[in-house]
Formats: C-alpha cells, structure tokens, sequence
C-alpha cells in the first residue's frame, strides 16, 4: 500500500503545487478565510468527501466516509495568513496587500487536501471515518475552540497535525515525544500608586518605579523559585503610564505572555504571579489589579500515536531523514486544544533549502521548498492508513 501511496502522490504533486500556489497568492486573515475555505470544498466535494462549510466560524471539515467502527481518526490543518508584507518576489507572492502565508499555512491546507485526494483514491474501505479539519484563526489561538464548540471532535479517536520547519531540510521528518510546545497565557498587571509631584517623590506612590520592581522581580524569582527542569518564560511586551514628565505616574499597565511546559507549573502560575506582585506592592504601599487568561495548553504528544507517526515516515522515507526532536519549542499552538479531547500527535515538516539561505517563519521573506508537500502527503496518507490497520 505504502508503493501505491507514494505513486498517487508523484501523480498528484504538480496539482498540489499549483493548490498550494493559489492559496499562497491569496492569502486571508484569521477569521476571515472566506475564499479559503470556499477553495478547499471545491477540491474535497471532488473527491467524494462530505463535506461541512461554516465549522468554526470560517473553517470546515470534510469526512471520508468509512465502515461502521466506533474509531474516528481525523486531521487537521491551518489555513489563516498573517498581517506581514511579503517581500519574496515569487511569481505567486501575495495578490493581498500587507499579507502573507509567513508561516506555512498554505502548505499545510495543501498537505490536507493532498492527504484527502490519496486516501479517496486508494479503493479501499476503511473500517471507521477518517475527518478532515480545516481550521481558521490558529494564529490568534481561537480557531480550534470555534472548531471544537461546533462539534469538530465529536466522536474523534485520534488526530494527526503538522507544522512545517524551515530549519528542518524538505524530504525529512521531525518527530517529538512528549511536549512539542509551550502553554501560553496572557497576563495584564495594573499597578496603582499615588500622584506627585516629580520633585518631590517622597509625598507620593510612584506607580512606574514599583512596576520596575515588580518585573524585576519576577524576573529573578524564575530562577530562585521555579524548578529549572520545567521551563517557563514570563515576558513582559507592552508597558504604558505616566502623564508628564514631572508628575510621579500613579498607574502603570503592564501586559505580556507566560509560558510554561509542565503541567504542574501551568497550573500554578497565577497564584505564584499574584504573590510576588502583592508582596513588592504591599511594600510600598501601591495596589494592584491582576487579569490573568488561560490561553491554550501545551501540546503533548501522545505516545502511541507519535510512535506510529515515526514509523510510517521511516517506512515511507527511511530512519536517515526521520529525526527525533530534542527539545520542546516555547512558541504555542492552539492544536492543544484538539488534545484535551482526544490523543493526538503533530510532527515538524522540512520545508528548508538544501543550498540556499531559509529564513524564519513570520518573517517576509519566508519560502518553502514545495518537495516537501509530497513528503507529508505521503506521511500522513500511510500514517492513516496505517492506523486502520493496527491497534494504536
């Protein structure tokens, strides 16, 4: 089966590339993936899939529809751009002035309507559904809970995701077991003190001065206080304050993003938050007010199904261009959220040059080596099918 999967995909490839060239040239905002999506259910009603427009806000979902086993293993992947100027040049760059497919998605809507046009056409029956989900608005992490609340992961046993790399060379394969990414949150502190005059800063509560000390505080409490085999990052982004320069600031807005890997600190990290900037403000006098929202979670990678993952992509490419990935990435994915419903696994898909400067996702200049969508096209196919055929 492997033999025919890989066949289907050379056939299909100069179709998926010209998919992927569309969608990158028309690129949409989070939320806004009308077209997008419109695109994407054209090519899956093709290949006889049912087929749910309006999934999530503007995502959908295509199901392959399967025998009568209770197991329902689905896919998923992004389709939203981002607000980046595209400075590459390619002859199929951005028609959207002021937007790009920076990160990838455009490959990965490609790589799921690939996986979709092979497991269509391989004549067989699996013995359950195999799901498809095309997602919006991952780069604000809100599209997979639009998803979920409209019954995405109803019924799912398992899901699959990607994520392209640029670091990792196109015709390879990274794996992780356990964490892949970070949980993020989103923290606001409001520091109230009292106003003065700036000659005179002892007959105030300088608002801007004990909000310096509250984030050097934090700061150095990671180190002293945090276990240091469970990383966490707290950045503060944004601070705002103060009227004039000779008026001692009586409120300071600060604002930034918290992640963490381990359970264990995730769950602590508000309490652990509000102490410190209770004890510096209650030193000096200053009240405060803390806004603290859950984001999404780590993405934990389920164990049997990363073991499967990695041996379809040894099988499909060899163990030479399948790597385990040392370490968890402290960026986030909201593909977590898919995760506290159902196991699940995501893998890293090279998509770098082999002989030419790759530069970063988000970045203006980001490309891909389009090879590689027939390598996780492939991966995934088998990965699938796969799955059908063994116990997970």
């Amino acid at each position: 089966m492997l033999s025919q999967i890989k066949e289907l995909a050379q056939e299909l490839a100069p179709r998926l590339i010209e998919i992927r060239r569309h969608l990158h040239s028309h690129p949409e905002l989070s939320g806004q993936e009308h077209q997008t999506a419109a695109y994407v259910a054209g090519v899956l009603s093709s290949c006889g899939l049912h087929v749910q427009e309006r999934i999530g806000k503007t995502g959908l979902i295509g199901e392959l529809i399967g025998g009568t086993d209770d197991r329902l293993v689905a896919l998923r992947t992004d389709m939203d751009a981002l607000p980046i100027t595209e400075q590459t040049c390619l002859d199929f760059a951005s028609h959207q002035p002021g937007v790009m497919h920076a990160c990838g998605h455009d490959v990965h809507t490609t790589v799921g309507l690939g996986t979709a046009m092979i497991l269509s056409q391989l004549g067989e029956t699996f013995p359950g559904n195999t799901r498809f989900l095309f997602q919006p608005a991952e780069e604000i992490a809100q599209g997979a809970n639009w998803i979920v609340k409209d019954g995405g992961m109803k019924d799912v046993s398992a899901i699959f995701g990607l994520h392209v790399f640029p670091s990792i060379p196109a015709g390879s394969i990274g794996i992780r077991y356990g964490a892949l990414t970070a949980a993020a949150d989103d923290l606001e502190i409001v520091i109230m003190g009292e106003s003065g005059h700036g000659a005179r800063p002892h007959q105030a509560i300088d608002a801007i001065w004990i909000a310096a000390q509250v984030i050097t505080t934090l700061q150095q409490a990671i180190s002293r206080t945090q276990n240091p085999l469970h990383p966490m990052v707290l950045t503060i982004g944004q601070i705002s304050g103060g009227r004039a320069p000779n008026i001692i600031a009586d409120q300071v807005r600060l604002v930034g993003t918290v992640r963490s890997l381990h359970p264990q600190t995730y769950a602590g990290l508000p309490d652990w938050i509000e102490k410190i900037v209770a004890n510096v403000c209650n030193a000096y006098g200053a009240r405060y007010h803390i806004n603290y929202q859950r984001g999404v979670p780590s993405v934990q990678n389920d164990l049997a199904l990363t073991q499967l993952l990695e041996a379809a992509a040894k099988e499909a490419w060899g163990s030479d261009r399948v790597s385990i990935i040392p370490e968890a990435s402290m960026g986030a994915e909201d593909f977590s959220v898919y995760l506290q419903h159902a196991p699940g696994s995501m893998f890293r898909l090279g998509v770098g040059f082999q002989n030419k400067l790759n530069y970063p996702l988000h970045h203006p200049l980001f490309a891909v080596d389009e090879s590689a969508i027939v390598t996780g096209v492939v991966t995934l196919a088998y990965a699938i099918y796969k799955y059908w055929h063994q116990d997970c």
